[in-house]
């Protein structure tokens, strides 16, 4: 009985111990989740972090990233860790890990079996070879689901050690190895190794300079999440895997944004299409190159599943826009879409907008930089559910334009964000519309972000919209040049 006693009071004083020390950082004590990212710890707290695990076997996420003084001194922390045996989620993103805190790491491995997910981007020590640290010690056993490494400058021979890795890790769902320039051999390194996880959900392969010769990813059958972004030497490779692109049947989500495609690419994914029946989600923006043949694709998109189509600065070209309108009535289940840096909307939003069902799941529209006119203006006030309208960069518009958008905020009880910000090198007065503007503000319920960057307002002016979005507590952004009296 004594003993238990003894028990029960020394977790009393450890967790007061724990609570001290979270809440000087100025974080909130959980005795199953510690968060002290951002905190500027140093290795002394890892000592005395240290020595308070004992006290939190219960704990289950610990979150130390962004504290670019631990590095060089994980193992005074490592050596605690057979304390926390529920450990399910370790962040150490952005500490500056050396080779030594990556064996500190690996060696406590065996003390976290529970272990599902790791994050241990932007810490280019965990490239330059050193990788190996760490994943020479996982075993067959582990558990882990998720491998976070982005922006780790893993090297050739870091790549070869994830395909190693990737063999003793039969539960990986999420691998994300994005910002790393892994070039053609360390690709095939990664690539070769893919089989041998056959839980992939997730493959984010993000700026990583893969080309041609590196889409060979793309026959990962049971992908549902591919992100092959930034990849601008993929440009013009997509016909090589015109075999491998139809096997991704339960692809929910393909991201392959500036990627420099070609028509021809953009032909080799129309005929792809049709065989990706679960697709909800895709982006091809700032891939100019396509804009002119993107109706072919359009029109086999499996319309009445998707939810995000975002096709920003793609030189969509009147036929393309002309086929992506006709489909409109078709995409009843969209709730984002973004068409930014496209010149054939203007004048032509009608089109868009006018097919759309009157249950309408759209929240998310984004034009900026349309040359957007008047007229467009007067559609915008149906959306019923949008949330976030971006209108940015689009002077061409009217004052009476404004006045008429504003005039509909009846109808986006549900918008929380929006932008109607000038460029940088433009300057108007908002004094036409500014009434109009502030009479929609309480038919505005849920408006919490506003843009006006750019825009001119006299002193009288600025008072006016300040003492009315302080009432509402909506943020404001803008520049010092739209501030009342600038020069």
């Amino acid at each position: 009985e004594s003993n238990e006693t003894d028990t029960e009071l020394g977790s009393v004083v450890g967790w007061g111990r724990i609570k001290q020390f979270v809440q000087k950082l100025g974080k909130t004590p959980d005795s199953q989740s510690l968060n002290l990212s951002h905190c500027d710890l140093t290795a002394t707290d890892l000592v005395e972090l240290g020595t308070l695990l004992p006290f939190l076997a219960q704990l289950e996420v610990m979150d130390l990233s962004w504290n670019d003084l631990l590095g060089g001194s994980l193992q005074v922390l490592a050596v605690h860790l057979q304390h926390v045996g529920k450990l399910k989620t370790l962040k150490m993103s952005g500490c500056r890990l050396t080779a030594q805190d990556l064996s500190a790491l690996g060696e406590a491995l065996d003390s976290v079996p529970m272990l599902e997910i790791l994050d241990l981007s932007w810490n280019a020590g965990a490239g330059g070879g050193n990788l190996h640290y760490l994943t020479s010690h996982f075993s067959s056993a582990s558990a882990l689901r998720e491998l976070h490494l982005v922006d780790c400058q893993l090297s050739e021979a870091d790549a070869m050690s994830v395909g190693e890795l990737l063999l003793l890790l039969p539960c990986l769902e999420v691998l994300d190895l994005s910002s790393n320039q892994l070039v053609v051999r360390g690709m095939e390194d990664v690539a070769s190794c893919l089989g041998s996880t056959p839980h992939l959900r997730s493959l984010k392969l993000r700026m990583c300079r893969l080309d041609h010769g590196s889409l060979t990813v793309l026959g990962m059958r049971t992908l549902l999440h591919l992100d092959l972004s930034c990849n601008k030497e993929c440009g013009g490779g997509f016909s090589a895997v015109a075999i491998s692109l139809p096997l991704l049947t339960h692809l929910k989500c393909l991201d392959i944004h500036s990627c420099c495609l070609t028509e021809e690419d953009v032909l080799v994914l129309a005929q792809a299409i049709p065989s990706l029946g679960e697709l909800t989600d895709l982006d091809l923006s700032s891939n100019k190159g396509a804009g002119a043949v993107l109706q072919t694709l359009l029109h086999d998109l499996p319309l009445s599943k998707m939810k995000r189509l975002h096709l920003s600065d793609c030189g969509l070209s009147h036929e393309a826009y002309h086929a992506l309108a006709t489909s409109m009535q078709s995409l009843t289940q969209l709730e984002s879409l973004t068409l930014s840096w496209n010149k054939s909307v203007g004048k032509n939003l009608q089109w868009l907008l006018e097919p759309l069902q009157a249950g309408c799941k759209l929240q998310e529209l984004r034009l900026s930089s349309c040359d957007l006119m008047t007229e467009d203006m007067l559609h915008i006030g149906a959306l019923l559910q949008l949330k976030i309208l971006d209108l940015s960069y689009n002077s061409s518009v009217s004052d009476g334009g404004w006045v008429s958008l504003f005039g509909e905020a009846s109808g986006l009880k549900e918008l929380r964000e929006m932008d109607i910000s000038l460029r940088p090198t433009t300057s108007l007065s908002a004094s036409p519309w500014l009434p109009a503007l502030l009479d929609a503000l309480p038919q505005l319920p849920s408006l919490c972000h506003l843009a006006l960057k750019r825009w001119a307002l006299t002193p009288g002016e600025w008072e006016k919209l300040q003492k009315a979005i302080s009432q509402r507590n909506v943020g404001l952004e803008w520049d010092e040049v739209a501030m009342p009296g600038s020069r």
